[in-house]
């Protein structure tokens, strides 16, 4: 029985058919391209929660991309299992001429991707992966020296200066390579053990409105004014170089926050240690209290405190918080607290539809005072004069803490003795370090 000689591509992080660049080398083979996605069972095991809105958003994106090739007789044929032992069977059933991705960089993907390609390579079948996910990636912006850069402002310099229209520049997809095969339908979420959720998929839009005046509104969260496109870049549903684009006609500030992401992705992939451990070492010393009934506390939005607490309710209940509220959260758990930043980016992981391992790590560790370019361990936000400053007329909080007033008599700790606590502990673990 002949088979059909294909290239396969696999979608991940990139689940678009426009400028995606995997997906264009591909087409490009000369051969018919079989659409892959793997539901990577490793990962979908680690999800506590089977009513995930990020699995139903990988759900639905597939429908909606399953969608456009059925007009060019084609649809993406789905899998759920080990990506290794999915990819051989794969090829044991169509004459494989070579597999296409994008590029990952977190560190258990490169460990994935390497074994991939390292057994595709004893059976003869190229392994071909691109830069897509980012306009600068690994080593492309360096320092003089070579080395990583580990402060924001110089990568950032240097990332504007190397800039060229090519690095944004869109490239068409042309499908009509595409492997003409009867329709399979995606891959039911039942099958997948996991619950149907809220959350409607929606292609995603860039809003002039939003966008021109960032800079000005971000940082209220009452106003909404962000343009809620993280689980967009996290799932690869919009293109970076789309965003750039945009950006640079647009917005400065949006601009660098395009940056910040990349900035704390070629972090991760020089410095995987960060994932388990701090940047700086030094701050592995803090004696955290970790007391897990404050912590739970934190967890539930109940603190005392009404913005943290309206912070942590509207994450619970949507999956998103506001980005200044995270930075207001996370600062009252290390820092009020002194709960290890390790259990909140954890946490943070379980709930944020648009988690993203480099950039909730490199937050996270920036608020703690560990990582790279960090705020310094004394920079401790008074959670009350925050809401003074960002949400004077209580909007956001009367949104998600509608009790609020009942909860001002007891806070779960005061702001001079928490800060004084921690200015103490952060001392003691430094000092002769």
């Amino acid at each position: 029985m002949n088979k059909n000689k294909v290239v396969l591509f696999w979608f991940r992080r990139d689940l678009r058919l426009e400028d995606n660049r995997g997906l264009q080398m591909a087409l490009a083979s000369g051969y018919p391209v079989l659409p892959i996605f793997i539901f990577d069972s490793d990962i979908l095991s680690r999800l506590e929660n089977r009513y995930d809105r990020r699995v139903d958003y990988i759900h639905q994106a597939l429908h909606a991309m399953s969608k456009t090739l059925q007009m060019y007789g084609s649809t993406i044929q789905t899998y759920s299992g080990v990506p290794l032992d999915t990819i051989k069977m794969i090829c044991q059933q169509y004459d494989v001429q070579g597999l296409y991705c994008n590029h990952d960089y977190e560190p258990q993907a490169i460990k994935r991707d390497h074994a991939v390609q390292q057994d595709l390579q004893e059976i003869g079948i190229p392994f071909y992966s691109s830069k897509d996910q980012v306009i600068f990636e690994k080593s492309e912006i360096v320092k003089a020296d070579g080395s990583p850069y580990t402060v924001y402002t110089p990568y950032a310099k240097k990332w504007k200066s190397l800039l060229q229209v090519e690095h944004y520049s869109q490239g068409t997809v042309s499908l009509e390579n595409i492997h003409k095969t009867a329709f399979q339908p995606i891959m039911s979420l039942e099958t997948l053990g996991f619950q149907k959720t809220d959350l409607v998929f929606e292609q995603p839009q860039l809003a002039i409105s939003i966008i021109k005046n960032y800079g000005e509104k971000r940082d209220f969260p009452a106003l909404d004014h962000t343009t809620r496109l993280g689980i967009a870049l996290r799932f690869g549903t919009i293109s970076v170089r789309k965003c750039v684009n945009f950006a640079l006609k647009n917005n400065e500030t949006w601009l660098s926050e395009l940056i910040w992401r990349e900035f704390f992705m070629q972090i991760l992939y020089h410095y995987p240690h960060v994932v388990t451990a701090s940047f700086k070492s030094k701050y592995d010393s803090i004696e955290w209290r970790n007391n897990e009934v404050e912590f739970e506390r934190w967890c539930s939005g109940k603190t005392g405190y009404p913005i943290v607490d309206a912070g942590m309710r509207q994450l619970n209940e949507t999956g998103f918080m506001h980005n200044r509220v995270r930075m207001i959260t996370a600062s009252f758990l290390c820092k009020h607290l002194l709960i290890d930043w390790r259990w909140g980016e954890a946490y943070f992981a379980q709930k944020l539809l648009d988690y993203d391992l480099a950039a909730n790590n490199g937050n996270w560790q920036w608020v703690a005072g560990s990582g790279c370019d960090a705020a310094p361990y004394f920079r401790i936000f008074n959670p009350t004069a925050q809401t003074l400053k960002f949400d004077e007329d209580l909007v956001y909080v009367k949104t998600w803490n509608p009790d609020y007033a009942k909860l001002l008599e007891a806070p779960i700790v005061g702001h001079e003795f928490a800060r004084a606590r921690a200015l103490k502990a952060y001392q003691s673990a430094l000092q002769d370090k």
